[in-house]
């Protein structure tokens, strides 16, 4: 078997991995679905994954230690993970592969040169781990506030142990770079230092956005899985929809098809996952180059080199992904996966300026101060974000999210969404509760989504907690929100129309929605007694709707005698029920009008849970009549109306 077969065999293994695990990321009953499968095995192999929530929180959820495995391959290895494990890589070089076919040897070559625009995924990469590193820092001052000699030796050594780095050549910056960078980190500092309490250095996880396992995950889950499942009903009776899903299938498609053009479109340009493996790549032990035969210039290895990465002249060894196109290309030999560094000489990393390096990284660090100057992770929150249950305080929320779409693949109601900018730019794509959709509310006893989250940011929690039953009795359910009537369209209180959906609908026990009973008169139902036959009355001018009345909901009064209910109607006649109510019949002429009872709704906010149900059933339709907001959920004190 052939190296290449090998790769491409291992390939199909973990793309077809992959579809099975998001296949069977489904609730029920058939041994192929949600039974102890590791479906975020390849996000928690992901080791951006890890290093953005260690960065962010100074924690590790336990599964993403597996990136630590891949770390250490990597510095053996190499790229091996972009070129043997990534789905999303896979699936770009069979793109990649198709949008070659027919080009001959020269147009293939011009393809596959190496691009200044590489380097926009290692400024990316930057950004994001320097958004991340925020709370890093943040804990590094507070460590100093409490022991002030800290500070100052951090001050002093960080430019240092940097320049350090780079005289040694372990980064390829130049000493007054380093020092740049050095002093950017230790100005960010004293500033936190000096302003008042509270300072501006928050984290903010933002790499799911770009990381290619996070995203195709997000875009099989959101995107294909429910399109295949329209007509094939493959894991859903019901087709499932996502508000919002267009915007990331657009962007899947777009970073696809690209490859049409680029091979590897985005695994070159755009992709941080693979810049962190380039950064890690360097150090691998073993690596592609040249023997030390002569090479003929054939240019041949050159022609599928699926990493732009040079391959006939020094190798940019951050870029080879490990293809290995150029050994099965290579007819005489000469290309060779060794431990010995490249005969035509290598370079490290595309040239990363220091311009750019400071800029990447100041502007991670301010990034997520900027973007919450809106105030919705604060004071202007948006009580129409309702989160999953299990979800952090939002703070704690958004530096743990990956926006991996893992919490709403599972849901069995499908009202787990992506958020688009509900909840600012920083929130885009993290999830969020949608009750007009889905096939019910929040389900009372399911913690499915925060079993699955690979990050904690939905932490894991069991159905006693999440009823309040058992050991957690006396702190009570989990509450994800609270309902509130609006009256202005609520049935009984806005048109005379009897209606208890809600109510009957609440899973809550005792329920916390209860109702009311009211009397009111029926608009044009008062009428003059033509007739009386026993318990059947008639007007002479009525032109009711014959069995309008007859629902239950329905009174007769007479004057000022108790109402009696209505059975029956006809187009100008009444029949009552509850004869006792009556000791004597009216006389023909007397004045009488139709009454409806309505059972006006009100919900009781010590007990309500936010599960939405109520708003999934109300028979209004649009903006419903009773809705559920974030208001008194248990995750965040300041937000409760109850104690």
């Amino acid at each position: 078997m052939s190296i290449l077969t090998a790769r491409r065999i291992t390939q199909l293994f973990f793309f077809a991995l992959f579809l099975w695990f998001c296949i069977v990321t489904t609730l029920g009953e058939r041994w192929w679905q949600l039974r102890g499968w590791p479906v975020n095995w390849l996000l928690e192999l992901n080791p951006l994954t890890g290093l953005g929530v260690l960065l962010a929180t100074r924690t590790v959820y336990a599964g993403l230690l597996w990136g630590v495995v891949t770390i250490a391959l990597t510095l053996v290895l190499g790229r091996f993970f972009c070129g043997w494990v990534c789905p999303f890589g896979a699936l770009q070089q069979a793109v990649g592969y198709l949008g070659k076919r027919g080009l001959n040897r020269a147009r293939k070559i011009a393809r596959n040169r190496p691009h200044p625009a590489q380097r926009i995924k290692y400024w990316l990469l930057l950004f994001m781990l320097a958004a991340a590193a925020a709370g890093m820092l943040r804990w590094v001052l507070e460590s100093a506030r409490h022991g002030g000699w800290w500070f100052w030796a951090l001050l002093v050594a960080l430019p240092a142990v940097l320049a350090l780095l780079a005289a040694l050549r372990v980064v390829r910056l130049r000493r007054d770079a380093a020092w740049a960078a050095g002093g950017a980190l230790a100005l960010g500092l004293l500033l936190e230092w000096l302003l008042p309490r509270g300072g501006w250095l928050v984290p903010s996880l933002q790499t799911g956005l770009l990381d290619p396992i996070a995203l195709v995950h997000r875009s099989v889950n959101l995107v294909l899985l429910p399109l295949a499942d329209g007509p094939l009903k493959v894991t859903a009776a019901l087709p499932r929809v996502y508000p919002g899903a267009a915007l990331i299938g657009m962007f899947f498609l777009l970073f696809t098809l690209l490859s049409l053009r680029v091979p590897r479109f985005y695994c070159r340009f755009i992709c941080p996952l693979g810049a962190l493996f380039g950064l890690l790549a360097r150090w691998s032990v073993w690596r592609i180059g040249k023997g030390q035969t002569p090479c003929t210039d054939c240019r041949r290895c050159e022609a599928d080199c699926e990493g732009a990465c040079t391959p006939t002249e020094a190798l940019i060894t951050s870029e080879c992904v490990l293809c290995l196109n150029c050994l099965d290309a290579c007819r005489h030999g000469i290309m060779g996966y060794r431990l010995q560094t490249s005969a035509a000489g290598e370079q490290l990393l595309p040239d990363l300026q220091r311009r750019q390096v400071v800029t990447a990284i100041a502007t991670g660090l301010v990034a997520a101060p900027l973007l919450r100057l809106d105030g919705m992770a604060g004071a202007d929150w948006n009580p129409a974000v309702i989160r999953p249950p299990g979800a952090l305080d939002e703070a704690a929320f958004l530096a743990r999210c990956i926006k991996c779409g893992q919490c709403m693949r599972v849901c069995p109601t499908n009202v787990v969404h992506p958020a688009t900018l509900q909840s600012g730019l920083e929130g885009l794509w993290t999830p969020m509760l949608n009750f007009r959709v889905g096939t019910s509310g929040c389900q009372f006893n399911c913690v499915a989504c925060s079993r699955v989250c690979p990050t904690a940011a939905l932490r894991p929690i069991s159905v006693a907690e999440r009823m309040g039953t058992g050991a957690y009795a006396e702190e009570g359910p989990l509450r994800i929100g609270m309902a509130f009537v609006d009256h202005g369209r609520c049935l009984p209180w806005a048109m005379d129309t009897p209606c208890i959906v809600c109510q009957e609908n609440c899973p809550v026990s005792p329920k916390a929605i209860f109702t009311r009973d009211v009397l009111q008169p029926v608009r044009d139902g008062a009428f003059a007694l033509h007739a009386v036959n026993g318990d059947r009355l008639s007007a002479a001018d009525a032109d009711w709707v014959p069995g309008r009345f007859a629902t239950g909901d329905y009174f007769c009064r007479v004057d000022q005698m108790a109402p009696r209910p209505i059975v029956a109607n006809t187009e100008r006649s009444l029949t009552l029920g509850d004869p006792a109510a009556w000791p004597q019949h009216p006389a023909a002429g007397r004045s009488a009008e139709i009454l409806v009872r309505l059972q006006q709704p009100y919900v009781d906010p010590h007990r309500c849970i936010g599960c939405g149900v109520c708003e999934h059933e109300c028979p209004v339709q649009g903006r419903r009549a009773i809705r559920v907001t974030a208001e008194n959920e248990s995750r965040n004190r300041a937000h409760r109306l109850t104690t």
